[in-house]
């Protein structure tokens, strides 16, 4: 279904060429105060830039009720955008001939002809507009906490940033449409995609996230812990393949007197000498930094001849994707991430009682 959360719960409702698209927020506390500006620097991180992003340009000025003189009234948050700029006519024949790597061949299957193939209808990126809208006010809730959440591009392709940050510095990527974390990665990863672009193809990348001030203990085991439900909010961001936490997948190739974060007392306080757990345990916040990377494929849509089948003839045939498309996604996605991240931190510690 379109909803998510528990105490917190969001709606999602349109789809990419609706004449409006949008969110549905239920479980803001009254008089929580909410930030117009911050709603639209994370809109802003979120659009598309010239060279490595889309064409396709949207004003993205949100509509909002459920907020009056910057407070949070009870009632239902709701947020909506126009949609503008569309070309529907690019899709038309996407209906028959499914594109590689997209959702057309599964949404046919279990929608049939009502599905709206469109911009990639209820499945297009386009849908992480409102998801972003809604994360600047779950941030401000969390705020409340002294909880934040920040991320950079970690990699971009071949480009890979093995430099380690602490939290209060990822604010650093939010100077840049890379969402890198230095001058230098800037150029690479640019260069990466332009690469790519003019070889009529995408690049993927990678997301790292991290979250400063969560309570010790918040989650909710034993099927609604603290990194199943992002990792179940994060996979409903398009184009999302992979997450891990702290070491991830490299716990594999060690043992567990090297993975184990040992415990310390430091000033009065609990601490662990290494954070490999990435900051849960059990499903449960464990007192460290939340951190967490996330993984996205390339851009489906590219500018080579691709192989598909036609569906009406159920025979092999041949596609060259037209529009305007991205030839990466990745950095557009990081403030997505933090959005979804932002969600369900809010609901967890709703449903713990902590606000």
């Amino acid at each position: 279904m379109n909803t998510i959360g528990t105490a917190v719960r969001l709606t999602l409702f349109g789809a990419s060429h609706d004449s409006r698209i949008g969110c549905v927020i239920d479980g803001i506390p009254a008089g929580t105060p909410i930030r117009a500006e911050r709603m639209l620097g994370d809109l802003a991180l979120r659009k598309p830039v010239p060279d490595i992003g889309t064409p396709r340009m949207e004003a993205d000025v949100p509509e909002i009720s459920g907020i009056v003189d910057g407070l949070s009234t009870g009632a239902p948050v709701t947020i909506s955008f126009a949609n503008t700029n569309m070309q529907s006519v690019d899709y038309s024949s996407l209906v028959r001939t499914p594109r590689p790597g997209h959702a057309d061949y599964p949404a046919f299957c279990k929608y049939g002809a009502a599905h709206n193939i469109c911009g990639s209808g209820m499945f297009s990126g386009r849908m992480t507009t409102p998801l972003v809208a809604a994360g600047a006010v779950m941030r401000d809730l969390i705020e409340l906490l002294g909880i934040s959440v920040g991320s950079y591009i970690s990699r971009i392709g071949t480009v890979a940033d093995t430099a380690e940050y602490v939290g209060s510095e990822l604010v650093r990527s939010r100077d840049n449409p890379l969402r890198a974390m230095s001058d230098e990665l800037v150029e690479r990863m640019r260069a990466e995609i332009l690469a790519a672009k003019a070889d009529g193809d995408s690049v993927g990348g990678i997301v790292r996230c991290m979250v400063l001030g969560l309570p010790t203990g918040l989650g909710e085991p034993f099927f609604d812990t603290l990194d199943g439900e992002i990792a179940k909010a994060v996979f409903a961001v398009p184009g999302v393949k992979g997450i891990a936490f702290g070491s991830g997948f490299s716990a594999a190739t060690v043992r567990g007197s090297e993975n184990n974060d040992a415990y310390r007392m430091q000033d009065g306080a609990v601490v662990t000498t290494t954070n490999n757990a990435g900051g849960v345990l059990g499903g449960m916040a464990n007192g460290r930094l939340l951190d967490f990377s996330v993984v996205f494929k390339p851009t489906s849509s590219i500018a080579r001849v691709q192989q598909t089948v036609d569906l009406y003839e159920y025979v092999d045939t041949e596609l060259l994707v037209r529009g305007r498309h991205d030839p990466c996604i990745a950095n557009r996605g990081a403030i997505v991430i933090e959005a979804v991240t932002a969600l369900v931190v809010a609901d967890l510690a709703k449903r713990g009682e902590y606000l």
